[in-house]
């Protein structure tokens, strides 16, 4: 049975291979009457450094916010307790190439206030290189929300509703448009929308405090571009504003000091970011040969407070600001050397400040200065690809924070270092696209501002209290991956990550108070076994004759795709558990061309995430959704079930400290809605666009936005 499965995976792998090298010859872009013509971008890609997963044609992804997206990723761990983890690496997160610099609460805001229907592609770049900033840490999330501007106008409409009812019936929405438009001479593009959620979450606090949370949170967003081209070269000017904001009404009870109370109160919050980009990219003869200078400044303003009920003023009034700024030059040629190569090069400059304020009064002044360059060579042998670089960083980072013990200012722990940082890969290429590669890549990962922030609280209880470490210290990480991988759908992969003085949540709690603080540890290693494969259903009712006649359509395939990982944490002053990953995604065609599509993911309990132990799996959710197309192509609508057992819920332990301190909460995440994308008819009676059919690896032809 064994060899039967091995061979059906095998066939499987081959019949994509086929179909993708009879694509590929057929791939000759064609122009007729403003049409652009080329082939059907992949729902996912494995690269040798990354893993990229389709938005804008997975309606079973696109369908929510983008926080709801990413949660049916396989492989993506998304929790309040472990951040965010692909195969078992933290993630920086960027949108379109540029960091957000943000985490924590404010980032969940962020993801939820933006829809999932306004991304294109999520590139998870699990093997850095040099010319990605060091402090990267173990691996980034790139969110790619641009589309390719085209010769004519176009534009898209995009929206969802969808309900809960819980305790009560609750409501979301999402609106976007995009208008896109290109003639000779320039493009430009505007991105725009909003969101609104209702809900809700219970939480429990050790059986201490019992929370009720009912929230309301809206978002706008406005994205625009405009790119100039100047004979070969091209100007490239970016505007972005985000504005999130909610409201939460929280009724809590409990036990304080030996006496049970009750406490009403109400929380708001406000969120602004702002970006501005300017790039220009010289184009050389060679298309291989590229130099772009870029500048950057990103501000982001955020408030909250919170008012008790039997209060007439608020309990909390936390505000920041954080601003950076920063220039960089990349440049890249070929190079002759072994069979072919390719060498780059260059440098970046960046300031930081962040300040935050309680109730108007500073208690936090932080400001990171950082300079760095990079070299890496690229080169191939026969079948052999290699890949060696480094990248120099110097850092200085200083401030000032408010010690509310001892009621005085005191100077941050200075961190002024200069560090080497490289990165190697070598790769074995059996046949087209299927390969062996080994990486390996150091990398540093400063505190978050969220755990360096003295307000780090979002809710004051009488028996929570919680507060940021604004002296904790940067982390250093040794990445090793060994990966084998054929035709981006089948791949098994082991990688470990070392990293020393690891930042890490610690719960704890004296009588009747639990503490939630951040600290370094001295090491961690995370290790993580991952393994995916696809299994045709027609293997079931197919002769074997017919399937090696190779004359499949991949992307009318009705297959169940398994994604499998196991995972531990290693501390050093505790007993550790690991835990296992699991999720199936099955598509199925029906008649009318109604595509069917199912993912199930699930977690096993009683694993570590660090200092905590889950007591139910982080993830357990069965989701589903049914799609059609109509009108040419031109209008889409899906219809979806998010965690339809209600089954999704976080319990857990903290073994930081004795006694273990019990944490669990249940968000409404059972919801049913509908899903529509529209591509509104324009004069151009020829416009019939998809943004995936694009080849985003040709950088000559990159969008209007940067960062593919």
């Amino acid at each position: 049975m064994t060899k039967i499965s091995a061979a059906v995976i095998a066939l499987f792998c081959s019949q994509f291979y086929f179909s993708q090298e009879k694509s590929t010859s057929n791939t000759k872009e064609k122009q007729i009457e403003g049409v652009v013509i080329t082939k059907t971008k992949k729902a996912v890609e494995q690269k040798a450094d990354r893993t990229i997963f389709d938005f804008s044609e997975q309606p079973s992804l696109n369908s929510g916010t983008v926080m709801e997206g990413m949660k049916k990723l396989p492989g993506l761990i998304v929790s309040d307790v472990a951040g965010m983890l692909y195969q078992g690496k933290q993630l920086a997160v960027y949108m379109d190439g540029r960091p957000l610099n943000i985490s924590s609460n404010e980032l969940n805001s962020f993801l939820e206030g933006m829809p999932a229907n306004s991304v294109e592609r999520i590139e998870i770049i699990t093997q850095p290189g040099a010319e990605f900033p060091a402090t990267s840490g173990g691996a980034i999330m790139n969110i790619i929300t641009n589309k390719n501007s085209k010769k004519y106008l176009t534009a898209t409409y995009s929206g969802n509703y969808s309900f809960t009812n819980d305790d009560k019936f609750r409501s979301r929405t999402g609106n976007s448009i995009n208008l896109n438009a290109r003639n000779k001479y320039f493009g430009w593009q505007i991105n725009a929308g909003q969101n609104y959620r209702e809900s809700l979450m219970d939480s429990n606090q050790d059986n201490l405090a019992f929370i009720n949370s009912d929230r309301i949170n809206r978002g706008i967003f406005a994205k625009t571009a405009v790119t100039i081209d100047l004979g070969l070269d091209r100007l490239l000017l970016n505007y972005d504003f985000y504005k999130n904001g909610g409201d939460t009404n929280n009724a809590s009870s409990g036990i304080y000091e030996g006496n049970p109370y009750t406490q009403n109160s109400y929380s708001d919050s406000e969120n602004y970011r702002n970006d501005a980009v300017l790039m220009y990219q010289k184009k050389f003869n060679d298309k291989a040969q590229k130099l772009d200078f870029k500048a950057s400044y990103s501000q982001a303003d955020s408030q909250f407070d919170q008012q008790n009920a039997a209060q007439a003023q608020n309990v909390l009034d936390n505000s920041s600001v954080m601003r950076v700024s920063n220039f960089k030059v990349d440049y890249s040629q070929p190079l002759k050397i072994l069979d072919e190569g390719k060498v780059s090069f260059g440098g970046l400059y960046e300031k930081q400040n962040y300040k935050t304020a309680s109730f108007n009064s500073l208690n936090l002044d932080y400001q990171k200065l950082n300079a760095a360059a990079y070299l890496e060579f690229k080169a191939t042998l026969k079948k052999m690809d290699f890949i060696l670089g480094t990248r120099a960083e110097d850092y200085d980072i200083s401030g000032t924070t408010y010690n509310y013990r001892n009621n005085r200012y005191e100077a941050l722990t200075d961190f002024k270092k200069f560090k080497f940082f490289p990165n190697a890969s070598l790769q074995y290429n059996f046949a087209k696209q299927v390969y062996f590669a080994l990486n390996y890549n150091k990398k540093i990962s400063l505190p978050s501002i969220s755990v360096l922030n003295p307000n780090n609280t979002t809710f004051s209880g009488p028996n929570s209290q919680s507060s940021g470490n604004p002296n904790l210290q940067p982390t250093i990480f040794d990445n090793f991956e060994a990966k084998l991988s054929a035709v981006d759908y089948v791949f098994i992969g082991y990688n470990v990550s070392v990293a020393k003085n690891q930042v890490v949540q610690k719960i704890s709690r004296e009588r009747d108070v639990i503490s939630n603080s951040q600290d370094n540890v001295s090491e961690l290693k995370i290790h993580n076994f991952n393994v995916g494969f696809p299994i045709p259903f027609a293997i079931f009712n197919t002769p074997l004759k017919e399937l090696m006649k190779f004359d499949m359509n991949p992307d009318k395939l009705n297959f169940v795709y398994i994604y499998s990982a196991y995972q531990l944490h290693e501390l050093p002053d505790i007993s550790t558990k690991g835990f296992w990953v699991f999720n199936f995604m099955a598509q199925i065609i029906l008649p009318k061309d109604i595509t069917f599509v199912a993912n199930y993911n699930y977690l096993t309990p009683n694993g570590n995430y660090y200092y905590f132990v889950a007591d139910k799996p982080f993830s357990n959710s069965l989701n589903v959704n049914i799609s059609k197309k109509f009108m040419d192509e031109r209008l889409n609508i899906s219809l979806f079930a998010d965690d339809v057992f209600n089954t999704q819920e976080t319990a857990l332990h903290s073994v930081s400290a004795v006694p273990n301190v019990y944490l669990s909460s249940k968000n409404d995440s059972r919801k049913f809605g509908i899903s529509v994308n529209y591509k509104i008819p324009t004069k151009n009676k020829n416009a019939k666009i998809d943004p995936n059919l694009l080849d985003k690896e040709k950088k000559e032809d990159a969008g209007l936005i940067p960062g593919q």
